[in-house]
């Protein structure tokens, strides 16, 4: 069970389009938007309208379908109201009807009774099913929000990290100007989909296309370069943090001990990169997002690096080339 909650009306309330939408509206039992929904989840009362209520999951959005529906009438035909009024008495978040199905007189009545809200789509039920579980994903995902600059280069998803003042958007703006794109600036909100993937965003659409230069001040990124140079939300693939230069510092050369910082349960490779005077960051990032797109395709550069000097140490060259020459002292 999700410790984040949202009302029946919230969900009546949300801004979807296009293949999330859900095309609900509300045909009885208004007094009833106001309940609670606690779990991400679905369930086809099917059992339950029949009288079998051994793990009811009332806790659930209950979805009627065209058998649930179809199984309604068969009751009420019989007679048999008992078993849709003991239904009601279970406090259910709310009831959907897919398929424009319209329930019957009786079944509103008790839903208003009982303060129940019951909604209506015209989506057949396994499309409701998967835009209704892919919104719950979104709602119930756990989030945080972390100091950064999200951007996407070469399609790869990256966190840039560090503190205030190490340079993150004025590389982030560098990497925009070579044709890149800019998801958040400053305030990062990440959330965890599926259990597998960190979805990146701007904690605030307002602004989070904005950025901060010091010495410049806020600048428009959509403005100034259009809106090809911005993105909505985007995984996150990777995360480079900048670090100022440190001397006694030893960083890592070449590539074979991969690096992950945890995100919300879930580990995102991460590497370091070291920040002084004359280093091109922008085209160091660059080719970390192609390096990282090969290795996602099974290619490791740093590993064939490695398997190629030890081959060449096997073959005798190297003992040749090393004992083969007279001492120079």
């Amino acid at each position: 069970m999700s410790e984040k909650k949202i009302t029946v009306l919230d969900l009546l309330d949300l801004d979807l389009k296009g293949q999330d939408s859900l095309n609900m509206k509300c045909i009885a039992g208004r007094s009833g938007l106001y309940r609670e929904i606690t779990v991400s989840d679905i369930n086809r009362p099917g059992l339950a309208i029949s009288g079998f209520y051994e793990s009811f999951a009332y806790e659930r959005v209950q979805l009627f379908g065209r058998g649930e529906s179809a199984y309604l009438g068969k009751l009420e035909s019989e007679g048999n109201f008992e078993l849709i009024k003991k239904f009601f008495t279970y406090e259910m978040p709310c009831i959907v009807f897919s398929h424009s199905i319209e329930p019957s007189e009786f079944f509103l009545s008790v839903a208003e009774s009982s303060r129940c809200a019951v909604l209506q789509t015209d989506l057949i039920s396994t499309d409701f099913s998967q835009r209704l579980l892919r919104v719950f994903s979104n709602i119930f995902a756990p989030r945080k929000t972390l100091h950064g600059v999200f951007v996407e280069v070469y399609g790869v998803g990256i966190l840039l990290i560090g503190e205030s003042g190490v340079g993150k958007s004025e590389t982030a703006l560098e990497l925009v100007e070579r044709g890149h794109r800019l998801v958040a600036d400053d305030i990062v909100e990440i959330r965890c989909v599926n259990g597998n993937s960190i979805i990146g965003q701007g904690a605030n659409k307002l602004i989070s296309h904005h950025m901060e230069i010091r010495g410049l001040g806020i600048i428009n990124i959509a403005q100034l370069y259009g809106v090809g140079a911005i993105r909505e939300q985007k995984e996150v693939q990777m995360v480079i943090k900048l670090e100022a230069w440190n001397q006694t510092k030893v960083y890592d050369r070449i590539g074979t001990k991969g690096a992950f910082i945890d995100l919300l349960g879930v580990k995102i490779p991460i590497i370091e990169i070291p920040v002084k005077p004359g280093r091109n960051l922008p085209i160091i990032i660059e080719a970390a997002a192609m390096n990282e797109r090969l290795k996602t395709m099974g290619y490791y550069s740093a590993q064939e690096f490695n398997q190629n000097i030890l081959r060449w140490i096997e073959t005798g060259a190297a003992q040749r080339d090393y004992y083969g020459k007279e001492d120079s002292y």
